[in-house]
């Protein structure tokens, strides 16, 4: 992997949730090229694991382990396998999240007459989808945090990044519960910062913009491959006029975990849009 800049990471233990995804794998494998031993979580350990091979085979250190962010005791059992593999956690990157069809509507606005159409509106939202992705994303932070946090407790440089969204800033149509989920994280997080500021904690999280991935593609793509009208408008409103790729997110993430570049910086949430959250419109 090639770095934007170095930053020594050597001994550090780098605990990663969602890992065994497109984003999380690629920031687990920029924190292993700087000298940490990760690992790699998610719900699907051979997920994990695989991404891990692909670590330790480009001479990193790295082990998928197994945990539900939605059950504590789960986390708690995968808290002991890190601690006997490699040690006390120092870096905390909660990435687990994602949106899901169950709560996402097909209209982004409601009119009149929409009761009479073949369509999800609103007040077909189903709850338990709701519930999922809520949970899904802020109680997905929540708990590692509270299970793995309790390693860095009076200890030097360690930290933890979670992954917010552009749509705190300004939800996004169609998708209510993913937006005010990850309002929720930022706001989680500022609110660790000042909670962990006394013992040694650091606090902060990325905003990613609009990526590409296998969980809005149908969002983002017609089945022919063809863009929809929804793609459309975000690349019109990106002034960079581009997706994100996930090499975008290392450089923020690695000096947000680095104690040596961002020693005094705690409580921020970094937009990786492409200027998104910065354009009016005209």
């Amino acid at each position: 992997m090639k770095l934007p800049f170095e930053i020594n990471l050597k001994d550090k233990v780098a605990v990663v949730t969602g890992a065994g995804g497109v984003i999380c794998s690629h920031l687990a494998k920029a924190l292993a090229a700087c000298g940490a031993k990760v690992a790699l979580l998610d719900i699907k350990k051979e997920s994990a694991q695989a991404q891990a091979d692909i670590i330790v085979a480009e001479g990193g250190i790295a082990k998928g382990f197994e945990a539900n962010v939605l059950i504590k005791e789960s986390l708690e059992k995968c808290h002991e396998e890190v601690l006997k593999e490699f040690g006390k956690c120092d870096i905390l990157i909660n990435g687990a999240g994602g949106n899901n069809p169950r709560a996402t509507t097909d209209n982004e606005y409601a009119e009149l007459g929409d009761d009479l159409k073949e369509m999800k509106t609103f007040f077909d939202l189903d709850q338990a989808g709701v519930e999922f992705v809520f949970n899904l994303n802020f109680i997905g932070t929540l708990l590692p945090t509270q299970v793995f946090a309790k390693d860095m407790i009076g200890r030097k440089d360690c930290s933890i990044l979670n992954v917010s969204s552009m749509n705190a800033y300004t939800p996004l149509t169609k998708i209510p519960a993913y937006s005010g989920a990850k309002a929720a994280v930022s706001n989680f997080t500022q609110w660790l910062a000042v909670h962990f500021s006394h013992v040694g904690i650091r606090v902060n999280a990325i905003a990613p913009g609009f990526f590409s991935t296998k969980q809005n593609e149908k969002l983002l793509w017609n089945p022919d491959g063809t863009p929809t009208a929804r793609t459309g408008k975000i690349l019109a409103a990106t002034p960079m006029g581009r997706f994100g790729v996930v090499d975008d997110l290392v450089g923020a993430t690695l000096f947000l975990c680095s104690p040596d570049a961002a020693s005094f910086v705690t409580g921020v949430c970094i937009p990786i849009d492409g200027g998104f959250s910065s354009y009016s419109g005209v």
